[in-house]
């Protein structure tokens, strides 16, 4: 990160296990500030990516920093492998980009929020922010009332600056109109 000129902002949480949130996500450099930025803070990670990245000759780098494949065309059981994963374990910090994409999108994916509840641990609020070049972990907090909780994470979010802030996705769920 001090290559680059990033500096690191807040600290670590207190409690072993968490969901890190990573937004904004719109380029793949977001990937190499997020090992450098976990790195620096002294903070194992596991890490959710598509599973066509585990199937390269990178594979085995992927899994030793961390990487948990996910096939994004059948995300049936993911909220309950990882939650299992989370409850076997001790100091589990999962971070995941609820876009799914470094593409824009009109809704986050609800799986960190879900296995948050699931595993009954807090969120983390995660972020790149390209314009202060800066990598931080911000706000802890457990999930309580979905509206309440997506409007804090709105707030937070929108003074963070994207690498690509044309691509940077909307922050709201799908199910903020239907309740989880």
């Amino acid at each position: 990160m001090f290559v680059f000129g990033w500096k690191k902002a807040g600290s670590l949480p207190t409690h072993r296990n968490v969901v890190v949130i990573a937004a904004p996500h719109t380029s793949n450099w977001d990937f190499i500030f997020l090992i450098a930025a976990a790195y620096s803070f002294g903070f194992s990670i596991n890490w959710l990516g598509k599973d066509s990245l585990f199937k390269t000759p990178l594979s085995p780098l992927f899994r030793l920093l961390g990487g948990i494949p996910v096939n994004r065309s059948k995300p049936g059981n993911l909220v309950k492998t990882i939650t299992e994963r989370i409850k076997k374990d001790l100091g589990v910090a999962i971070v995941v980009p609820p876009s799914g994409t470094r593409e824009r999108t009109d809704y986050w994916k609800s799986g960190f929020y879900r296995i948050a509840q699931s595993a009954k641990i807090p969120i983390v609020c995660g972020y790149l922010d390209y314009e202060k070049k800066e990598a931080g972990l911000g706000p802890t907090f457990f999930p309580t009332d979905l509206i309440s909780d997506m409007n804090f994470l709105r707030n937070f979010y929108s003074k963070i600056t994207a690498k690509y802030p044309s691509k940077k996705s909307r922050i709201r769920l799908k199910d903020e109109t239907q309740g989880l």
